[in-house]
């Protein structure tokens, strides 16, 4: 029994030696592995001009609720809805006859009190000639004195009241305090307005026109830097991209920065400054600001293709000696449409791989040439 096992262990052990021996045939016929076809790029130093964006708002600068400072019926609008008006237009127009009739109403009492004021003059002046000549008791010019200052206090009085009713006359039209566009009116014809609460229309000035936009508590000296340049000219680190995509052809500079940090955010309110000739930036248009990053300049770059994130780390592989594919841990920057800012890492010069990195690994061979497409899965 025990010859038998010990013959049919024997007899395993051989079948697995010859196994092993014919792997190691054939592994040393294959040989190695075959050279990965690559491209290479030459990584090189170049100016690299980007930009922090930041999520901003078109504010206007001057911008202003109109509302009636007198209560009546609406009986004139003077503009069509969104038109461009002029500093001092008439825009609304409140029932004036209650105050046309209040104002000659003041003026005619004003009248009256001049008369009264000249007339109690004219008898002060006598009785003082009277008394030069002891003709008149001294208590007569006393009282005439003394109307004579009650008269002027009444004609002070009615000027005031004149002053009053001409002001409730103006204010029955409302004018455009400064040139701007309007918007839709909020009231009609015929409309009843309260004094101070009615909400007529709004204006805005176009040009130029505000954005806003909020940064980090960290970088506050940095744009303070930027708006002190700014008083200098040098305002083209700012550009502005529209919602639809585009380029705003003009150039902005620092208008101002608030006055202290959100407490909850830890964020600075930023305002730039925008020339607007054309009426494309409108109140409240959401955009998209650039401002020059500090660090732009002569840096190094490589295609964005080149790039290998694992595990959260970004690599390249690069053309090392003897035709081996090495692999480097990069630092990344920002990224300029399909190139990438490589600001730690490999040196200008190194040649970078670009295509057949799916087949890739750290000291495999490569080779120059078209890469072999990816195996694709059974169906």
């Amino acid at each position: 029994m025990n010859h038998t096992l010990l013959r049919h262990f024997s007899f395993a052990a051989s079948l697995l030696a010859l196994a092993s021996c014919g792997k190691k045939e054939d592994e040393k016929a294959a040989g190695p592995p075959p050279a990965t076809p690559v491209k290479l790029v030459d990584a090189r130093t170049t100016d690299a001009v980007y930009y922090d964006e930041y999520p901003a708002t078109v504010v206007a600068l001057n911008n202003v609720e109109l509302r009636s400072q007198v209560a009546g019926f609406i009986t004139q609008i003077y503009f069509k809805d969104g038109d461009l008006v002029q500093k001092g237009q008439r825009l609304y127009e409140v029932d004036r006859r209650k105050y046309q009739a209040a104002y000659q109403q003041a003026l005619a009492g004003l009248r009256s009190a001049q008369a009264v004021v000249q007339n109690a003059q004219v008898n002060l002046n006598r009785y003082q000639r009277l008394a030069q000549q002891d003709a008149i008791a001294k208590q007569i010019v006393d009282n005439a004195a003394t109307s004579y200052s009650t008269a002027q206090a009444q004609v002070a009085q009615a000027q005031a009241n004149v002053a009053l009713a001409r002001t409730d006359l103006d204010y029955s039209v409302i004018n455009a305090p400064f040139t701007g566009r309007i918007g839709i009116s909020q009231v009609r014809l015929g409309a009843q307005v309260s004094p101070g609460t009615t909400l007529l229309n709004t204006i805005s000035a176009e040009d130029p026109m505000g954005v806003d936009f909020v940064i980090p508590d960290a970088d506050l000296n940095r744009f303070a830097n930027l708006q002190r340049q700014s008083r200098t000219g040098q305002d083209s680190t700012f550009r502005l991209m529209l919602p639809d995509g585009t380029r705003y052809a003009q150039p902005g500079k620092m208008l101002a920065i608030d006055r202290g940090v959100d407490q909850q955010t830890a964020t600075v309110q930023i305002r730039v400054q925008f020339a607007n000739p054309k009426r494309e930036l409108k109140d409240g248009m959401s955009t998209v600001l650039n401002v020059l990053n500090r660090q732009s300049g002569r840096r190094l770059v490589v295609p964005f293709k080149a790039v290998v994130e694992q595990m959260g780390e970004n690599f390249v592989f690069i053309a090392g000696d003897s035709s081996k594919a090495v692999q480097r841990k990069v630092q990344l920057g920002p990224r300029l449409r399909d190139q990438i800012v490589i600001m730690e890492g490999i040196k200008d010069g190194d040649k970078v791989v670009t295509e057949g990195l799916n087949r890739l690994r750290d000291g495999g061979q490569i080779t120059t040439g078209t890469p072999a497409p990816a195996p694709t899965a059974a169906k």
